[in-house]
Formats: C-alpha cells, sequence, structure tokens
C-alpha cells in the first residue's frame, strides 16, 4: 500500500467513527421529545425536556473522565487503540439505549439506566474525536494536515445528519402512536451497523507513529498535562469553545425552539436541519484546503469575529415564521461554523507536544464540552425561559466567541510547519 493509500484509509477510518459517535448524540437529542415523555413523565412540559435536556449533558459531564482514561491510553499505549475501544464502548451503549424497557415498564429504574448508558456514551466520546484527530494529523502529508483532519468534522457532520435523516423519515412516515410506542428504537439499534463497519475499518488500519518512537512523559501523561501544560489546555478549550455551542445552539436547541417559539412544524424544522447539516458535511474538505493554502490563524481569526459579528442578524433571520428567513439564518450559520471547524482540529493537534498530545487535547477539549457545549440546549432553554428574550442565547455566544478570539490570538501559526515534539 502506497503512502497515500494508507493516509486515506486512516482518515476514512478516523472519519467512520466519528460518524458512529455524533449519529448517537444526534440521535438522543432529536428523539428528546418522545425520551421526555417515555422516561421522565410529567404533567409540566417544561420540566420534562429539562431533565431530558439534563441527561443529554450528563453524558458530556463524563467525558472529562473518558478524555483522562483514553488520554493515557493514546498517549502510553498508541493512537490506535483509542480508536477501537471508544468506538466499542460507543455502539454498546447507543444499542444498549434502544433496548432498555421505559418507565412505564420498569418504574424509575429506566431513567437511572438511560443515565448510566448517556455516562458510557460519554467516556467513549472522551477519546474518539480527539484520538481520530491526533491520529490523522500525526500521519497526514505536512501541507494536507488542514484537508485529512477535515474529513473527520465532515464525518462528525455526518453522523449528526444520518441521526437528523433519521428521524426525519421516521417523524414524516410513521403515526405518533407507533412512533412513541416502538419507533423511537429503530435509530438506537441502527447504530450497531455503524460501529461494526467503524470497528473493522479501525482494526485493519496501521499504526505509523508508535509511542516507542517518541519521548515518553516521566509521569502519567494525564499528571503532566496538567502540571505542564495547563496554558495549551486552556488555548484548546478556547479554540473549541465558541463553534461547538454555537453548533448545538442551532443545530440540537434550535428544533425545539423553532418548533416551540415560532410554530415552525417539528417535519419543516427537521428538513432545514437536514439541510443544513449536508452543507456542514461538504463545507468543511474545501475550507480546510484553503487552510492549508493560507494558514490556521487567519481561518480562525475571521471565524471568531464572524461568530460575534454575524451571529444576532443571523439569528434574527431565524426569529421568523417564513421558512425562506428561518432557511437564510440556519445556512448562514452552516457555513461560518464549517469555516471554523475546518481548522480548528488540525491546529488543536499542531500547537501540543507529541508525548502528551492525546492527553492535553482529550481532556482539555472535553472539559471544554462538558462545561459548556453537552449543557448548550438546556442553558439556552433555560435563558430564555428567564429572561423572555429569544435572543438571549445569542448573546450567550457572542460572549463565548470573544474568548475564541483571545485564544487564537494566543497561538503561533501552525500551518505548514513541523509538529511539535
Amino acid at each position: 500500500m502506497s503512502k497515500l493509500q494508507s493516509v486515506r484509509k486512516t482518515a476514512f477510518a478516523g472519519a467512520a467513527g466519528n460518524v458512529m459517535e455524533w449519529y448517537d448524540f444526534a440521535t438522543y437529542a432529536y428523539m428528546a421529545p418522545i425520551i421526555a415523555t417515555l422516561f421522565f413523565p410529567s404533567d409540566d412540559h417544561f420540566a420534562s425536556i429539562m431533565t431530558t435536556y439534563g441527561v443529554f449533558a450528563a453524558g458530556y459531564l463524563s467525558r472529562p473522565l473518558g478524555g483522562m482514561i483514553f488520554g493515557h491510553i493514546g498517549d502510553k499505549l498508541g493512537r490506535k487503540k483509542v480508536l477501537i475501544l471508544s468506538v466499542s464502548l460507543m455502539g454498546f451503549s447507543t444499542v444498549s439505549i434502544g433496548l432498555l424497557p421505559t418507565e412505564a415498564v420498569i418504574g424509575p429504574l429506566a431513567a437511572v439506566l438511560l443515565v448510566v448508558l448517556r455516562i458510557a456514551q460519554g467516556l467513549s466520546v472522551g477519546g474518539e474525536y480527539t484520538g481520530s484527530a491526533t491520529f490523522v494529523v500525526e500521519n497526514a502529508p505536512r501541507d494536507k494536515r488542514a484537508f485529512y483532519s477535515s474529513w473527520i468534522v465532515s464525518g462528525a457532520a455526518g453522523g449528526f445528519l444520518l441521526g437528523s435523516g433519521v428521524a426525519t423519515l421516521l417523524t414524516n412516515f410513521m403515526d405518533a402512536d407507533a412512533l412513541h410506542s416502538w419507533g423511537w428504537r429503530l435509530p438506537f439499534l441502527s447504530g450497531a451497523l455503524i460501529a461494526i463497519v467503524a470497528y473493522i475499518l479501525r482494526r485493519h488500519i496501521e499504526e505509523p507513529v508508535k509511542p516507542k518512537d517518541f519521548k515518553k512523559p516521566e509521569k502519567s501523561p494525564v499528571i503532566s498535562a496538567f502540571r505542564d501544560h495547563w496554558r495549551d489546555m486552556l488555548r484548546v478549550m478556547g479554540l473549541a469553545l465558541s463553534v461547538n455551542v454555537g453548533f448545538y445552539l442551532m443545530f440540537v436547541y434550535a428544533i425545539s425552539f423553532l418548533t416551540d417559539r415560532m410554530h415552525v412544524s417539528t417535519a419543516n424544522a427537521m428538513d432545514i436541519n437536514t439541510f443544513c447539516l449536508v452543507l456542514m458535511t461538504i463545507l468543511p474538505i474545501p475550507f480546510a484546503m484553503a487552510s492549508d493554502k493560507i494558514g490556521r490563524k487567519p481561518v480562525l481569526l475571521s471565524g471568531a469575529l464572524g461568530i460575534i459579528v454575524l451571529s444576532w442578524p443571523l439569528f434574527w433571520f431565524m426569529h421568523h415564521t417564513d421558512l425562506t428567513m428561518i432557511i437564510l439564518g440556519q445556512v448562514g450559520f452552516a457555513v461560518l461554523f464549517s469555516w471554523v471547524f475546518a481548522a480548528n482540529p488540525v491546529t488543536m493537534v499542531e500547537i501540543l507536544p507529541r508525548n502528551v498530545r492525546v492527553s492535553v487535547l482529550s481532556i482539555g477539549y472535553n472539559i471544554c464540552l462538558s462545561i459548556f457545549g453537552g449543557t448548550t440546549p438546556l442553558v439556552a432553554t433555560y435563558l430564555v425561559n428567564r429572561t423572555s428574550d429569544d435572543f438571549a442565547p445569542v448573546y450567550y455566544l457572542m460572549g463565548l466567541a470573544v474568548i475564541s478570539l483571545i485564544a487564537v490570538l494566543s497561538i503561533k501559526e501552525t500551518g505548514g510547519k513541523p509538529l511539535r515534539e
């Protein structure tokens, strides 16, 4: 196998696992209104949906622990082991959710089991995206690192797209009774097929860069990450902050916002969401190619400034009942976030030293997403409920984008340069 074929196989295997990861999380997000009634029944719809989003966030709260576990494995035993273990745990957890008895069958134990499985998903995700990004960037040609790492981004968006597409099909072609009775289980059970494919792909990739080829940290890579590289960890968190919150705001929270506040039908809201996810599956690749040409900082700086300046007007478009206006707003967000995501993972890998790279990246990235990313639907729903201002989540996003801008300004240009040793 040629070097180019090996790199492409590596990138494809990394992307396949991220399809699985984000399919699982998207499935839960899009099935949230149904899950709320089956596992957290309540006369208060707001309380029921808040509890369901809280369980969604619980999966994220376990991600830093997963980052520590898989970071240690990746830096000590090799990147490939992280990719195999993480996708296996994710597949098991997702299929198990599809088999869970509901509250009507086993009472409160149903909710407890759902939380446990969501935590297991969070642990697996703690090493999935970051492990894949590290593996691909380390083995890609210097002048095409962003291009190949963008496959990971497209795989993640593709997973969300697949989850959205399946949910849309079920919503459009199943009656409400069947969907609530058994149809909601189908997306979770279908995750088994994706997990098996991703596992097989990852089992047959080689690991050109092995742990024995670089200097190991004196202590545990996790300890070294916190003790010696906390500044790098903060930079990773800053880079990940606004674009990930923005993604969950516009592609998870927006579903309930459009249906509850703008009175758009669930089918139309999901159709718009699906179309925008198609864009986010395609656009990161050409945008990443631009990053390989002009550098990381121009892309990330313009992206952070774009979120600060354009979020309010784009959300203003979405704050209408007219579907054309809503589409324009959400498409604008899709383009803006694709631009940032195209350069984000490769930059985070490039700024970190090799011997603790997986640990620093996994811990920093997952702390950020556990505090801010997974809680986004919960925070957005709370802010609107407390302030009676539909634009409150946008102000939240704009404030976080300022932090991301500071993080970008704190790093040096890494495009086309040797990786840190």
